[in-house]
């Protein structure tokens, strides 16, 4: 994750003027502004890291926008302690030492970036581990929050899974709506074979055992079987490394942690997971500050 990027910063700095955070009245009436301090940030339980590289960013451009000279700050963290790691309640995870205004203005900032990011690592960990020991890997989804999309995915990979399309542009993934507006499966597949570019992958939905037959028969190099049961997708999975030893095959629909591991020991590449980005649970953090003592 490159936190230091245009498009990184501009997701940080609309959270800071959400906020408005060089306009906290609380920590101006209440705190003196010269005042040093450090916040130690903890774990409140078990969890999959993950956001660490937002905390200077974050500083970086409150300080930027602060009307009062902020001087400098400090971010460290336990050389065992970073992105993708597990971390037992009550370990730290980073200690800030900076303004103590700073850190009281951009705490909810930090925090609930933080709580997302490590909430969604901490599912999809839950979910790879469930399909341990076997070739399949998860797949996030783009069920992602409008505009958080870049930071939900780098969760993901924080927690062991793999990104599935950044965007409409990053592959082709011919849907039900696809080929029901576009004439069949047959005519949409051979529309996207044809005219697709390279490094695009092309996938098709399928629903039913016709329209896998006509996947098989267009050549798809990804079929994606869609709210299969784990007994048709092993029966299905069969088919296709008959007829197309090199295509894909990946699971969808309603995946669970009950139900996972089945559709993985059924031979499936992949199984996509659209709760791991629309409906992990934020992680507990809390910030706690202490006036710096000379």
């Amino acid at each position: 994750m490159d936190w230091k990027s245009k498009r990184i910063r501009t997701i940080l700095e609309a959270a800071l003027a959400e906020d408005k955070v060089n306009h906290d009245v609380t920590t101006a009436l209440t705190v003196d502004p010269k005042l040093r301090a450090t916040g130690t940030i903890l774990a409140k339980e078990a969890c999959v890291v993950s956001g660490l590289g937002s905390i200077p960013v974050i500083l970086d451009i409150f300080g930027k926008m602060s009307t009062t000279p902020m001087g400098r700050f400090e971010v460290v963290s336990h050389p065992e302690i970073f992105d993708g790691v597990l971390v037992r309640p009550g370990q730290p995870l980073a200690v800030v030492r900076h303004n103590a205004a700073a850190l009281l203005s951009t705490e909810r900032v930090i925090l609930n970036l933080m709580q997302r990011m490590c909430g969604i690592a901490t599912l999809t960990r839950e979910f790879v581990n469930a399909v341990a020991k076997t070739k399949t890997k998860v797949l996030d989804t783009r069920k992602t929050i409008p505009g958080l999309r870049v930071l939900d995915k780098y969760a993901v990979c924080c927690g062991g899974g793999v990104n599935h399309r950044l965007d409409l542009q990053d592959g082709i993934l011919i849907k039900n709506n696809h080929i029901s507006l576009g004439g069949g499966l047959p005519a949409a597949l051979e529309k996207a074979m044809k005219g697709h570019k390279a490094g695009q992958v092309v996938q098709v939905e399928v629903r039913s055992e016709t329209e896998l037959e006509q996947a098989i028969a267009g050549g798809a190099p990804s079929i994606l079987l869609d709210n299969m049961t784990p007994a048709q997708t092993k029966k299905a999975v069969k088919k296709i490394r008959a007829a197309l030893p090199e295509t894909t095959i990946e699971s969808s629909g309603n995946m669970n942690l009950k139900t996972v591991r089945q559709y993985a020991l059924a031979g499936v590449d992949f199984v996509s997971v659209g709760a791991l980005t629309h409906s992990a649970t934020a992680v507990d953090l809390s910030m706690r500050i202490t006036a710096d003592v000379y």
